[in-house]
């Protein structure tokens, strides 16, 4: 469990960049963090992976006070990162030597049996022996999901990672979440891009540096004026949904799939 309680963070001589954050990620949730631009989603997400540290208040995961120096080693394993830009963490030139890198002190069975395991989650395992930099910026993101997942972490934060990607690199990453949701991990999932609401159990708003709102995945569709009013833009689904609301057909929807849309409005002519 990550318990965020009364953090604050500014930059030196700067505003406060979060307020007074306070807000409980349940084991296994994966949690969608919103907001305009500058509102602080990324800079929590950098907190709660341990690369910041808060200037008040405390982050714990599993009781390990993150930002404490002495938990640093037990942070790393806990929690992973995936940035927005693939080419800015990649060191190596070869896929296997990235997600093999840092695996060193494991032996070189492990290493090899993470490695595969690993790229095989991302649909990548066919592409092992490849020179990262022939890769496509989708292809690279991928390989550094890779990399993530070979370290064995309980959570995963996704700092806007589809932000640089095409549209089918897109799907190929909200494929891999759903997937690793599946698999129990944590997930921290910070975003701008409409759709990518609808991967949450729980959609988490900043504005200003605060938490202002909260909405479940299964209240979206009763809380959309809350989603007007921080300038959030929804998902094509979302909008075609409130669209029949509106002409007297009333959908309910569970995974917001266009599959699902497209299924219910059979149903609802059946009737």
């Amino acid at each position: 469990m990550i318990k965020i309680e009364n953090v604050t963070y500014r930059y030196k001589r700067g505003k406060d960049i979060l307020k007074e954050i306070n807000l409980t990620i349940k084991e296994k949730e994966t949690v969608v963090i919103m907001g305009k631009n500058g509102s602080g989603k990324s800079t929590l997400g950098k907190l709660i992976a341990g690369i910041m540290k808060a200037k008040e208040g405390k982050i714990t995961i599993d009781n390990l006070v993150v930002g404490d120096k002495k938990n640093k080693e037990e942070v790393r394993k806990k929690v992973g990162i995936v940035f927005q830009n693939p080419e800015n963490q990649i060191i190596f030139n070869k896929v296997q030597e990235e997600v093999a890198f840092a695996l060193k002190d494991l032996s070189q069975e492990e290493i090899e049996k993470r490695v595969k395991t690993s790229l095989e989650k991302v649909n990548m395992v066919d592409k092992i022996e490849e020179d990262l930099y022939e890769l496509s910026l989708g292809q690279k993101q991928r390989v550094i999901i890779s990399e993530v997942l070979a370290k064995e972490p309980k959570v995963i934060v996704f700092d806007e990672p589809t932000t640089m990607i095409d549209s089918k690199g897109k799907e190929e990453i909200y494929h891999i979440v759903e997937n690793l949701k599946k698999e129990g991990y944590t997930i921290v999932y910070i975003t701008n891009v409409a759709e990518e609401m609808l991967l949450a159990d729980r959609i988490v708003i900043l504005n200003d540096g605060k938490i202002a709102t909260e909405v479940k995945k299964e209240e979206i569709m009763d809380k959309l004026a809350i989603f007007q009013q921080y300038d959030i833009k929804l998902p094509l689904v979302i909008e075609m949904a409130q669209r029949l609301r509106q002409e007297g057909i009333e959908l309910e929807l569970s995974n917001y799939f266009f599959d699902e849309l497209v299924l219910k409005i059979k149903e609802f002519f059946r009737k």
